[in-house]
């Protein structure tokens, strides 16, 4: 859990940095790419997590300038772009607008009474979540996948790995 705002921050980056490479990897023809027939196309996964960033904080009581036009999908370049933008935002919002003490704060959340820490965590996970299933997306849309947590199947093979352990 996070104890001050720095180690929040700390945590937010890392992941960012993940999330980056990851929409950095993205093209327009792979936004198209679905779940499956009727479901949700891995543009508008990525598009969602993305745009919902400033809403989320906004709602909990960090400031964040809003999306433009957020539900229109963008081309890849301009998702990947948005994300790195709101990303530096989220850095500047929290240093300017919170502090240690604002991460005990208790409020509710989507039903649940649950500290700024844990809501913060939580927006975390959603994009952690996202970002897997836009990895998976990007697997079938035939694009190389960049390593989040460890090497993906093309980190493996740069290793000389052709069967990655178990």
């Amino acid at each position: 859990m996070y104890v001050t705002v720095e180690d929040l921050i700390a945590e937010w980056k890392k992941e960012a940095v993940l999330t980056q490479k990851v929409l950095d990897g993205l093209t327009d023809k792979a936004l198209l790419q679905q779940v499956y027939p009727e479901g949700r196309m891995l543009g508008r996964i990525a598009w969602h997590f993305v745009a919902n960033i400033p809403d989320y904080l906004t709602e909990f009581g960090v400031s964040v300038a809003k999306v433009s036009n957020p539900n229109e999908l963008p081309s890849a370049k301009e998702i990947a772009e948005t994300f790195n933008e709101i990303s530096s935002h989220v850095v500047t919002a929290l240093q300017e607008q919170w502090t240690d003490d604002s991460l005990k704060q208790i409020q509710n959340a989507f039903g649940r009474m649950e500290s700024n820490a844990t809501i913060f965590m939580g927006l975390i996970k959603h994009i952690v979540h996202h970002r897997g299933q836009v990895t998976v997306l990007m697997r079938q849309a035939g694009l190389p996948i960049p390593a989040v947590y460890g090497p993906s199947k093309e980190g493996w093979a740069q290793l000389g790995v052709t069967t990655p352990p178990l």
